[in-house]
């Protein structure tokens, strides 16, 4: 299983309307390093889901429903998405200040490439990101 955080504008797709649409198409990503971790994704696989801009803090975990497959939403290129449902919201949500502060996780690509929407993150940093949540899986 790989571990995945997936960027989001509270405004444009909170973690709630993750939650009332029970799943959703994660489309919309047009950066070819996103792209290529949507790719990557595999079925059951672990997403965090933050919530960038206001909110600055991972908010819920969700998992990879449906492989990568062509983002409707693209008028040109070769664009991909996957879909996600919610699994569990994170009874503590984990800041961005202390992600940064943390020693596990201030080497999430996270803090090292912001701009970056889609990113892979460790087994390490997923159990820490679970422990400073307060949130169990399984």
């Amino acid at each position: 299983m790989n571990y995945w955080l997936v960027k989001s504008e509270p405004e444009a797709y909170a973690w709630a309307q993750l939650v009332k649409d029970g799943k959703t198409a994660w489309t919309g990503v047009r950066n070819f390093q996103a792209r290529n971790n949507l790719r990557a994704m595999r079925k059951s696989d672990v997403v965090f889901f933050y919530h960038s801009v206001t909110d600055k803090q991972v908010v819920g975990v969700a998992k990879v429903v449906k492989e990568f497959y062509p983002d409707a939403t693209a008028e040109e290129g070769d664009w991909s998405c996957v879909d996600l449902a919610p699994v569990k919201v994170l009874t503590e949500p984990v800041a961005l200040d202390t992600i940064k502060a943390d020693k596990t996780l201030k080497e999430m690509l996270l803090v090292r490439q912001s701009r970056l929407s889609v990113t892979p993150i460790t087994d390490g940093q997923a159990k820490r990101l679970l422990e400073l949540g307060a949130t169990k899986l399984g």
